[in-house]
């Protein structure tokens, strides 16, 4: 007897989403603690080099559970074709139509909604290790740099590799909108959600001074060649993680200021820097505005 744990995040052109992921690893955990042999299987978009559900050998397994989200569609019906000779059954899925092929065709399924009537979700109670949660603040291009300008590729760099730094990423926009709902309307509210972030990944100077003000350590990139603002903002603020654009393809150079930045000597030096500013460009201003001007 071995089982198959699958769902929708098993399928090729499914989806995967926490529910899902949290919902399978609960039956795992179930399957094992009953001593039944079993793997869970993924996309292998999803997670390449895992068991990947396309490569699987029907043969070797005498049931199948299919775990979370609808039951309904072509991948399942493609499941009870593969796995015609397995005791098939469907737990925690959402029931739409109870004659469909796709329902009628498990052996059994325990559903977590059915005709409006519902049971808790799966994945409810499931234990998550806690990740650092990320800001991810990118630059638009800034044409005003020209030819040293290296946006693009610096952005593509830091994207790959932050793809592959065990996180929660949250994507932020320093842009301020009073109509799209996916970006901050005052400077307050987006103030507000980098104070709740343990660490930030920027390549705009407010990305930066920003963060700093709100005590979170920032990894500043700076996209353009030679240095920029960002460069300048950095030596001004006496931060020191900051990569020019030169080695922002550098992954070890990368993980090294993360790991800076992550540790406690990094949001010690990032709480140091959310004293108030300097006002010597204010008191210049005011300083001109005070001086009649000599005609």
């Amino acid at each position: 007897m071995r089982a198959l744990v699958i769902g929708w995040a098993s399928f090729r052109h499914g989806e995967a989403t926490a529910g899902d992921v949290l919902s399978m690893r609960r039956v795992g955990k179930a399957l094992s603690t009953m001593g039944l042999p079993h793997d869970l299987a993924w996309s292998p978009v999803y997670r390449p080099g895992d068991v990947n559900y396309e490569e699987v050998d029907p043969a070797r397994y005498s049931h199948v559970v299919f775990v979370c989200g609808p039951a309904h569609g072509r991948q399942v019906r493609e499941v009870h074709r593969r796995f015609a000779h397995c005791h098939r059954i469907a737990v925690g899925v959402s029931v739409i139509d109870p004659e469909d092929d796709t329902v009628t065709g498990f052996d059994q399924v325990f559903a977590r909604d059915r005709g409006g009537v519902g049971t808790p979700d799966l994945s409810l109670g499931v234990p998550t290790d806690t990740a650092l949660v990320t800001g991810v603040i990118l630059a638009p291009e800034q044409r005003e740099y020209g030819d040293s300008g290296r946006h693009a590729a610096v952005h593509a760099s830091v994207k790959e590799w932050i793809a592959g730094v065990d996180c929660a990423r949250v994507p932020l926009d320093t842009r301020l909108a009073a109509s799209d709902w996916e970006r901050c309307e005052t400077p307050d509210q987006f103030t507000s959600i980098l104070s709740h972030l343990d660490v930030v990944v920027t390549t705009r100077l407010h990305g930066l001074v920003l963060s700093l003000q709100a005590g979170v350590p920032a990894l500043a990139i700076d996209p353009v060649e030679g240095g920029g603002k960002v460069t300048a903002q950095a030596d001004a603020l006496g931060w020191p993680a900051l990569v020019p654009a030169e080695e922002a393809g550098n992954r070890d150079v990368l993980d090294s200021w993360w790991r800076w930045c992550s540790s406690v000597q990094g949001r010690a030096v990032a709480a140091l820097r959310a004293l108030p500013g300097d006002d010597g460009l204010v008191r210049d201003m005011v300083k001109a505005l005070k001086t009649r001007p000599v005609r």
